[in-house]
């Protein structure tokens, strides 16, 4: 930029000189080369070099200390982003440790009684120090009565405890020793028989979790196993017990039918060290127990701070579970001010002072040729016959005198019969007072050039034209002795420059503004409602399924359709707003003043109305409608990009509502975006490294009692979370498209799967795969289904394939079409969570199913809600009437199990059986079930 504009200087120089050097020969070039640089300097002659220099200066410090407040704002944005990541981590991981004790109660809910070397094996499934670090162990604190207590001894003793013993002792009437802990190193054995109950600490949190049937954490302790070991805070986490595996509604049942606590023990340093480590490695974190920042109540302190107690930013937080409050106070430390640190204030004021010494330089140069220019004592003016313009020359009466060249080829007129010519017939009436007050003004000031005046010429040829001039009185210079008007022809130029505005501010197929022109209209707009007070609105429009039509009708249909919903959207708005297309679907409706909420609603369902309508597309009728976000201009923003993607988020969160419909913006939007990016970011990366593997859950045929199959699941390894469902990130997949992507790598892993299974011996098992709604309308899903079978090798009969119910709500011909592709490939075809949402009997029997599978929410009321009872029923019969096999999922108890046998149901699964398993453990369960039935 620099470069360009001391280039541009000269440039002008050289022009300057170029057109103005007086013709006095040497003497007048050695003029001027004789001005002093003092004299240069001086303030008359240089003040305007000497303000620029000034302000130049004063906006490099402007500059300087905006880069610097940038920066600090910069640093404490991302110390705060830190400490709420950090808050959030902690919380998550606490929830998914309590999430393992209600697993672990789980297991005495459905065996009643769990033995010891089950306890043991559930464990070591859990895999505490792969997937729960900071756990110590997890064990099992059973309730004894007094006249219990030597059965008890005697009963752990015999399972392999010799020197287990119930301590400290106490008065009763009930004791709560530990019974189970594992994993079973050294310092977990020494802790059985331990009576928890009788230190104060744990019997507060125990009798909280019991009355009120929470997991419950303890105060700040020391492990009993790690007595020594004063330095390291812990903390245990109780989740209550009850006998029969239900939980009482009434407190005083609670303590009656209490069997036991399942219980977790942590170390705060090994829970924490992992979680800072990679979130806020340079932050100085302390976590005080009950919330007060004490001595006594530390509980971890990362130990990053100044040795002088010294830092640039602080927070805290309040951490609440399991009835516990835990202060979370987080620091800057000097690391973490070292990395922050930006080198750009000083690069600004170091540029800023040299491009303003530049500038001083070039306006010095540009002056000293102004002054050198007026040093010459004469002169020539030139008239400049260029074939862009038209110059004539005329007396002290207006008389043309002479006319240059290119008058007859802008005008048509010959410049020799120029003088024959009355001017001012042509001339249009309404400009020639104008011109003609331009040449008085001329004639009245001799030497300088008028300002511009504009007129409409008539031309040979009939037509106005519209041009521009400027006067400029010589008659007393020799050689010229006259009035020169100078006129520029401005209709091509008009004429570009308003199809150049055409195609800079509208939209070329809609004829509506465009992204640029509409972004002017909102700002001015919201200068307009911030002065005034008065309430305005934004619109963000999406159409709901474009997509499918524009793929299936082609191109120009869509088009057709954008034009027609541009006509709609204008007819449902004042003149005085504006409506715009951004791209694709997108339109934006502005409402320039508006009462309130109440106005701007009732212009969003007049929209919904008036576009929720059929209409004709290349001989195919099709029906759309529309997902309306609103945000308030300025009660939401007043800053126009904020206000633009408050509306696209309002939008967006009318999609997720159901499409149809139109919803105003909330702060609470704009926080699940933030986390949602955060989110997909995490969800690419995992993609990327490959984090993602299957879990199986075996499906049994209720006539042999065998398993027949398995459905694959798909689990993340996420760092901090551990082995994270489907259910929690498959919706954000498919938002954001990584649906594709995971899906294929979870058939290709399904079916290298089964080629495993074959080899082990179980080759009638077939592999069962779930897909979403986005990832079979993909263009390339069958040409990808066909090229996974290719390269693994799987056998197609092997391989069922799930689909949502939500998929018959796709274009008939197109579902068909596919479908019929991939039956003829052999695969079998599912239709899952049958009943969960609207189903066309007439799709189910025109389709090529093979299988339909109950939706898990009617399996789960089963036996106690009559009306999941006869839904299911009527599910089962209406299979059998088409000859479709029926799948329950979900099926959890055995009075489930009975019913479903006695209702015609063919094959089951669910947790019952089994809960999904990863490929080992898949392995073991189908060599035990091959040795014994799994229904009895």
């Amino acid at each position: 930029m620099l470069k360009t504009t001391v280039l541009g200087a000269f440039v002008i120089l050289a022009g300057y000189n170029k057109t103005e050097r007086p013709r006095n020969g040497p003497d007048q070039i050695m003029n001027r080369m004789d001005l002093p640089l003092l004299q240069l300097l001086k303030p008359r002659n240089a003040w305007l070099a000497w303000l620029l220099l000034v302000v130049a200066i004063a906006v490099t410090v402007v500059s300087w200390q905006f880069s610097i407040r940038l920066v600090e704002d910069r640093t404490e944005a991302r110390f705060r982003t830190q400490s709420l990541q950090l808050k959030t981590a902690i919380e998550e991981r606490l929830l998914n440790y309590e999430q393992v004790l209600a697993g672990s109660a789980g297991l005495f809910a459905v065996a009643g009684k769990v033995s010891r070397d089950q306890w043991r094996e559930y464990v070591d499934k859990v895999d505490i120090n792969r997937y729960y670090p900071g756990i110590q162990g997890i064990g099992y604190v059973e309730r004894i009565e007094v006249r219990e207590m030597a059965d008890h001894i005697a009963s752990v003793r015999a399972e392999g405890v010799p020197k287990y013993l119930v301590k400290p002792l106490g008065t009763g009437p009930f004791y709560y020793p530990m019974v189970y802990l594992e994993p079973g190193t050294e310092s977990n054995r020494s802790a059985l028989g331990y009576d928890a109950f009788s230190d104060p600490v744990h019997r507060k949190a125990m009798e909280r979790s019991r009355d009120n049937a929470i997991p419950t954490v303890t105060a700040k302790v020391v492990l009993v196993q790690e007595e020594l070991e004063e330095g390291q805070a812990s903390f245990l986490m109780y989740y209550p017990v009850f006998q029969g595996g239900v939980v009482p509604d009434i407190r005083a049942e609670r303590r009656m039918m209490l069997a036991g606590f399942v219980f977790s023990a942590f170390r705060m340093n090994n829970l924490l060290d992992g979680i800072i480590g990679l979130i806020s490695p340079f932050l100085d974190v302390r976590i005080y127990d009950n919330g007060a920042v004490a001595r006594k109540n530390l509980m971890y302190g990362s130990n990053l701070g100044s040795l002088d107690n010294e830092f640039s930013f602080e927070m805290s937080q309040t951490v609440s579970h399991g009835g516990r409050d835990w202060l979370l106070q987080t620091r800057s430390t000097p690391a973490f001010d070292y990395l922050a640190s930006d080198p750009r204030p000083s690069i600004v004021l170091g540029s800023g002072v040299v491009i303003s010494l530049l500038l001083f330089a070039v306006s010095l140069v540009l002056i000293h040729s102004r002054l050198m220019a007026q040093i010459g004592a004469g002169r020539y003016r030139a008239i400049t016959e260029g074939a862009a313009n038209v110059t004539l020359v005329m007396d002290e009466h207006g008389t043309p005198l002479y006319a240059s060249p290119s008058c007859f080829d802008i005008l048509g007129f010959d410049p020799d019969e120029v003088q024959a010519i009355a001017l001012e017939s042509l001339v249009h009436e309404d400009d020639w007072p104008q011109l003609q007050q331009g040449f008085d003004d001329a004639v009245e000031a001799p030497g300088k050039q008028m300002t511009v005046i504009r007129a409409r010429i008539r031309d040979a040829a009939d037509n106005w034209r519209d041009m521009e001039g400027t006067y400029t009185a010589m008659l007393t210079v020799p050689g010229v002795n006259g009035v020169v008007l100078s006129l520029r022809d401005l209709t091509q130029l008009k004429a570009a420059q308003s199809e150049l505005h055409r195609l800079a501010f509208y939209d070329p197929l809609t004829g509506l503004a465009n992204r640029q022109l509409f972004r002017d209209r909102l700002n001015s707009v919201v200068r307009r409602s911030r002065r005034s007070g008065e309430p305005a609105a934004l619109m963000f429009l999406d159409l709901d399924g474009f997509k499918r039509i524009n793929d299936t009708l082609g191109h120009e249909a869509g088009d057709e359709l954008l034009c027609q919903v541009a006509q709609w959207l204008e007819g449902c708005v004042r003149e005085e707003d504006s409506v715009a297309r951004l791209g694709g679907d997108e339109f934006v409706v502005l409402l320039s003043e508006v009462s309130g909420t109440d106005a701007a609603s009732k212009v969003a369902e007049t929209i919904l109305r008036r576009l929720c309508q059929r209409i004709r597309l290349s001989d195919h009728e099709v029906g759309i409608t529309v997902s309306i976000g609103v945000t308030m201009i300025s009660l939401d923003s007043e800053d126009p990009g904020t206000l633009m993607k408050y509306a696209d988020l309002a939008m967006y969160r009318a999609k997720e509502m159901g499409r149809n419909t139109y919803q105003f913006f909330t702060p609470a939007m704009n926080i699940k975006a933030a986390r949602r990016l955060l989110q997909q970011e995490e969800l690419a990366s995992a993609l990327e490294g490959e984090r993602f593997v299957l879990h199986y859950q075996p499906k049994v045929d209720l006539v042999s009692e065998r398993v027949i199959g398995v459905e694959a699941f798909l689990r993340w390894h996420h760092p901090e979370k551990g082995l994270v469902s489907a259910q929690q990130f498959i919706g954000l997949a498919e938002e954001t498209g990584l649906i594709v992507r995971l899906g294929e790598m979870a058939l290709r892993q399904a079916c290298i799967q089964v080629q495993a299974l074959e080899r082990a011996g179980f080759e009638a098992l077939k592999m069962a795969v779930n897909l979403s709604v986005r990832q079979i309308t993909d263009s390339r899903f069958l040409d990808m289904v066909r090229q996974v079978i290719t390269e693994t090798g799987v056998s197609p009969e092997k391989l069922e394939l799930e689909m949502p119910v939500e998929l018959l709500n796709e274009d008939p011909r197109m579902l068909r079409e596919l479908l019929v592709s991939l039956n003829d490939l052999g695969v079998c075809l599912i239709l899952d969570d049958f009943g969960a949402g609207s189903c066309s009997l007439v799709a189910l029997q025109q389709l090529p199913l093979d299988v339909i599978k109950i939706d898990h929410r009617f399996i789960r009321d089963i036996p106690y809600n009559v009306s999941a009872t006869d839904v299911a029923s009527a599910v089962i019969a209406l299979a059998q009437k088409l000859h479709l096999t029926v799948v329950a999922e979900g099926v959890e108890t055995p009075q489930q199990l009975s019913f479903l046998k006695s209702a015609g149901c063919t094959q089951c699964q669910g947790n019952l059986f089994s809960y999904p398993l990863d490929e080992d453990a898949l392995i073991g369960f189908l060599i035990r079930q091959y040795e014994r039935p799994l229904i009895s």
